[in-house]
């Protein structure tokens, strides 16, 4: 039995310790202009692709009482029970009837599901994914916290160094895969695996390998499928992981000559 109450706790640390962490660009971003530079995140072994969807993070956080509350990236929105939610890009609409279906994670932790909320009138990009108000959402990511007891006691300050500096536990692939299976989740599409080696970093040979492997989005709701936002990286066991987005690339050859 668990001594956590979703009613007496501190929602402003839940709120921390469950915020999605920042995810660096493949190549990395030069903080001078928002171009990029030559140097690249690092990966080993087998690194899994999927599509980045032009859409909003929502999660899902399950807690050891049974509860469950619904965010955004940055804010909670919504409490399992709540009369009225905060409506904000229709997030708390499109992942309550998941929150809902999803099994209790038990009195030892809590869990994090993040989803991709995508269509609609969630971003500007909403246009290359439906042609009415089609909202869709697909997981991307699991964390599992097996110290939220003591994670809890903690300032503001540290939560937020500790969730930045990786301190998070995420489902590796299989994982990851399997517990979606398990949830009749759909998730952000898999597009391939690569050797590490097989991965360009060369600028304009990542411009064009996007463009292989994603001509347009995977995951259009409705109508003729649009743009892709880009692909994220990342390794078997979730050690490593990236983003590479088309726009980032087109921005920093043209400023280059390079297109």
């Amino acid at each position: 039995m668990s001594d956590f109450d979703v009613r007496t706790a501190d929602l402003s640390i839940i709120n921390s310790m469950t915020k999605y962490p920042s995810i660096p660009t493949y190549h990395e971003l030069d903080p001078r202009n928002g171009g990029l530079l030559d140097a690249t995140v690092p990966f080993a072994g087998r690194v899994f692709l999927t599509e980045k969807i032009d859409g909003t993070n929502g999660r899902i956080v399950s807690l050891p009482d049974g509860s469950y509350l619904i965010g955004s990236r940055e804010e909670l929105l919504y409490a399992r029970g709540d009369l009225i939610g905060n409506p904000a890009l229709g997030i708390v609409e499109a992942l309550r009837p998941i929150a809902d279906r999803l099994r209790p994670t038990g009195p030892d932790r809590i869990v994090v599901h993040f989803f991709e909320v995508y269509g609609g009138k969630v971003t500007a990009g909403s246009k290359h994914y439906t042609n009415a108000r089609t909202v869709g959402a697909r997981l991307f990511d699991v964390a599992v916290l097996d110290d939220h007891a003591e994670l809890l006691t903690w300032p503001a300050e540290r939560i937020s160094a500790w969730r930045e500096a990786a301190g998070q536990r995420f489902l590796a692939e299989d994982d990851l895969l399997e517990t979606a299976a398990a949830a009749g989740l759909e998730t952000v599409p898999r597009l391939d695996a690569v050797e590490a080696t097989e991965l360009p970093t060369d600028l304009d040979k990542m411009f064009r390998f996007l463009g292989e492997y994603l001509p347009s989005t995977t995951v259009a709701l409705d109508g003729t499928p649009g743009r892709a936002e880009g692909i994220v990286l990342r390794s078997e066991t979730r050690s490593a992981i990236a983003k590479a987005r088309f726009q980032d690339y087109e921005r920093t050859l043209k400023r280059r000559g390079g297109r």
